[in-house]
């Protein structure tokens, strides 16, 4: 079996079972950055093993066309070749130019669609930092934007520079200790570059919807990302203090597209992990079980490399 298949076949498997066995693992936030690291990297192996099986398919093709040999790839290429030089007719030859440049144009597709969703997200983003500076006002000694509006939010916005915004009914419902909670799970988003991340994963669910893999982990690497912020906060802040801040912003207005806030995403899930923190013992099982899957994925592809090369070495021992 070549290569290829054996890409193909692994991230067959990993598109499959990956959404289920990830969700389950990563799902209670005990280690969030770990669980979106596999995530990530669960993505980043499957579109990594198309690349390159799609590169190893057409050395393969390239390699029969100049070297036939007895192969079924060489048979199906030899008829291919035949089709494309009219062979078997006109209306095959046509037939076969047009699926070719088809594939051609989806692949296209797909890089050009994924390449303007993060060229929109970019500009949407830092086009709402710039009008959020310019409709607030500044307080003294507050890190952020207040807007005078009635809806309690705060958010993050990506720019030049990064932008936090206040609603100024958020700013009346929280105190000083839960503001202060609130703008350090802001800055922990704008450090951690969490936007950029969401646009790739975004993208990719948003250019293949009906693969579960991307969708699902879109949502999943969002809900962690918020849980990788409240970390951040509560270890400078404590966990009820930004607890108390959660509740205080409980029924907050809708945050923006490509913004990031407190009250985005699952707001239920990490505050019940606020109030009752995971144990040691959970965590060290957590963190063992998620950096396991996460080397067999980095690793996966080039086993699966390794054993067919190996596999084709034991067939061909003398290479001929």
């Amino acid at each position: 079996m070549s290569v290829a298949a054996c890409l193909l076949l692994y991230s067959f498997a990993v598109v499959v079972l990956g959404p289920g066995l990830l969700t389950r693992l990563a799902r209670t936030g005990v280690a969030p950055r770990l669980g979106v690291t596999v995530w990530l990297v669960a993505i980043g192996s499957v579109v990594a093993s198309w690349a390159v099986a799609a590169g190893f398919l057409a050395g393969e093709l390239v390699r029969d066309w100049t070297q036939p040999g007895d192969t079924v790839v060489s048979a199906c290429f030899a008829m291919l070749q035949q089709g494309t030089l009219g062979r078997y007719g006109v209306l095959v030859q046509i037939g076969l130019l047009v699926l070719a440049a088809l594939a051609a144009a989806a692949l296209g597709r797909l890089a050009w669609r994924l390449a303007r969703s993060l060229l929109r997200a970019r500009a949407s983003t830092h086009e709402h930092a710039r009008m959020a500076r310019l409709a607030g006002r500044h307080v003294a000694g507050l890190e952020a934007v207040v807007l005078d509006a009635p809806e309690r939010a705060a958010y993050c916005v990506a720019g030049r520079p990064h932008t936090i915004v206040v609603t100024s009914a958020a700013l009346d419902a929280l105190n000083e200790p839960h503001l202060d909670a609130v703008l350090c799970h802001e800055r922990a988003h704008l450090a951690g570059r969490h936007h950029l991340i969401l646009a790739v994963v975004r993208g990719m669910a948003a250019i293949l919807p009906r693969i579960e893999l991307f969708t699902t982990g879109a949502a999943e690497v969002a809900r962690l990302l918020e849980m990788c912020a409240d970390d951040a906060a509560a270890r400078t802040h404590g966990s009820r203090t930004l607890l108390g801040a959660l509740l205080a912003l409980s029924d907050a207005a809708p945050i923006p597209r490509g913004a990031l806030g407190a009250t985005g995403v699952g707001v239920l899930t990490r505050a019940q992990r606020l109030a009752a923190p995971p144990g040691p013992v959970d965590r060290m099982r957590a963190r063992l079980l998620l950096t396991a899957l996460s080397a067999l994925l980095v690793v996966g592809p080039l086993v699966t490399v390794l054993l067919t090369a190996a596999g084709f070495a034991m067939c061909d021992p003398l290479g001929g």
